[in-house]
């Protein structure tokens, strides 16, 4: 008896030598602080992106919006209404399939401007310095209409927004780039004056707003809101002194650093967003 529970003990000491090491992986007790290894295969590791975002993820007054900053020192901008010689693009992923392998990378791009039915701006636009449209100061119905309208407009690393009146009466050089649009939002840090707290109209929405240190903070939000919530966000959180509406209902981003490519409705002109060096 003693020699078969002897064997046994021997046969089972020799199995256990016999067994394959595992990969020692990390496992870690849920609020205990205090990780041990064990014998589990090692886990595939997540990716991580390899370009950080210019755009985030904000809530404000229990609505959520998405927010892209633009910074002079790391990006220029330009606008994009279409080939040379054809038509307007009507879509960002058209926009985005345009793009030569050498151009310069996208940190983001959003539709920006009041268009015709066939996509054409109906307003002040400048690309690459080449006036297409006028600027357009006549009365009538709708957004753009809600006086004041206005123009986000820039040269070189200088980026600004005035009311069309201000920008007629004071702005002489043609800018690199300028698109018109409204109603401002906001004006010399006042909330524009027809816009209500919170109006009965809402629709996701877009909007362009320069700080005091001359940074372009563009947001979408990313359900329906109010004239009124978005242009309280550029007023007390971003601190955007003159903000302008950029488009409403067909409102869209381009975020290439997270796969973001909106597509609600075909729209106009486009505001790209580009790394000045590689990012």
């Amino acid at each position: 008896m003693k020699r078969l529970l002897a064997l046994a003990a021997l046969l089972a000491l020799t199995a256990c030598e016999k067994q394959p090491a595992g990969e020692p992986v990390i496992r870690t007790e849920i609020g205990s602080g205090v990780a041990e290894k064990t014998d589990a295969p090692s886990p595939t590791p997540t990716p991580t992106p390899s370009v950080a975002s210019a755009c985030e993820s904000v809530t404000f007054e229990g609505a959520a919006f998405t927010h892209c900053l633009a910074d002079p020192a790391k990006h220029r901008i330009l606008t994009d209404l279409g080939p040379d010689d054809g038509a307007p693009y009507r879509s960002l992923a058209k926009l985005a399939a345009a793009r030569s392998d050498d151009a310069p990378k996208v940190a983001f791009a959003m539709n920006g401007g009041m268009y015709d039915g066939e996509g054409k701006p109906i307003g002040y636009y400048v690309e690459n310095g080449d006036r297409l449209e006028e600027l357009n100061r006549a009365d009538g119905p709708g957004n753009f209409h809600m006086k004041p309208n206005g123009v986000f407009f820039g040269t070189g690393g200088k980026w600004q927004i005035r009311t069309a009146d201000d920008f007629y009466a004071n702005v002489g050089d043609r800018p690199d780039f300028g698109t018109q649009s409204g109603p401002m939002l906001v004006i010399k840090g006042k909330l524009h004056p027809k816009i209500s707290e919170d109006g009965p109209s809402k629709a996701i929405r877009n909007g362009v707003g320069i700080d005091a240190q001359g940074r372009a903070h563009f947001v979408i939000s990313d359900g329906p809101v109010s004239f009124g919530v978005l242009a309280r966000y550029f007023r007390d959180v971003l601190k955007t002194p003159d903000a302008l509406f950029l488009d409403g209902s067909v409102s869209a981003l381009w975020n290439p650093a997270t796969d973001r490519l909106d597509n609600r409705a075909p729209i106009g002109p486009m505001i790209v967003v580009e790394h000045k060096d590689k990012p």
